[in-house]
């Protein structure tokens, strides 16, 4: 279920399944220009970021972001009709891919207020279910999520820590929890594997943090 998947760094991955999507372009390495399309959680530095997306795209790239990045998107030369502007709880397809968008949100801290409206996404590729969270606290709607794969933060601070994401993947129960969002930015390095000893025995970890 992971063939083909990375995360590059911080709260960016890359899907190769067909399409190559990425999810939050942050740090990219060099040209790739490769993207079929790109979604963006929410425009925090570390998730939008106009220099990373500069890597990645290329002509006819499908940009998928919440809708208060409208301006932004259009100021940086991308045509609206190469645009899907999402909200809460609503479902959409994407170069034949299906998704909903799941609300991301703190519940005990600022950062991430639930009125801005921001986003994970739930998306389903070669028959297998895929829930990249976003910068979130565990919600009532998270909580709801039925998945194969789940990518969720860990790092704390501006997210749950890794006690809170292991916490929410033992109530979802995916069959593979991928930790991200820790490490640089926030969290200490061993984040991953601390969040590992807490998930249940019966849920398989992945680190794939580079």
């Amino acid at each position: 279920m992971l063939e083909n998947i990375e995360v590059l760094c911080h709260s960016c991955i890359k899907f190769n399944k067909g399409e190559v999507i990425y999810f939050d372009p942050f740090k990219i390495e060099k040209n790739y220009n490769d993207a079929d399309a790109i979604f963006i959680t929410h425009d925090h530095y570390d998730h939008y970021s106009e220099e990373d997306i500069d890597k990645v795209v290329k002509k006819g790239t499908i940009i998928v972001a919440p809708e208060d990045l409208l301006t932004k998107l259009l100021k940086k030369g991308f045509e609206r009709d190469n645009m899907v502007l999402v909200t809460p709880n609503q479902k959409y397809t994407v170069k034949g891919i299906e998704f909903q968008t799941i609300p991301a949100y703190n519940v005990n801290k600022q950062f991430h207020p639930k009125a801005n409206e921001w986003v994970g996404y739930v998306l389903k590729i070669e028959g297998v279910t895929y829930y990249i969270a976003g910068d979130t606290d565990i919600t009532e709607e998270n909580k709801k999520v039925k998945c194969d794969v789940a990518f969720v933060p860990v790092g704390g601070t501006f997210t749950m820590d890794y006690k809170e994401a292991a916490e929410l993947i033992n109530e979802i129960k995916p069959k593979i929890a991928v930790p991200t969002h820790y490490g640089s930015i926030v969290g200490e390095k061993s984040d991953g594997v601390s969040f590992s000893k807490l998930v249940s025995p019966e849920i398989e970890v992945e680190v794939l943090m580079k």
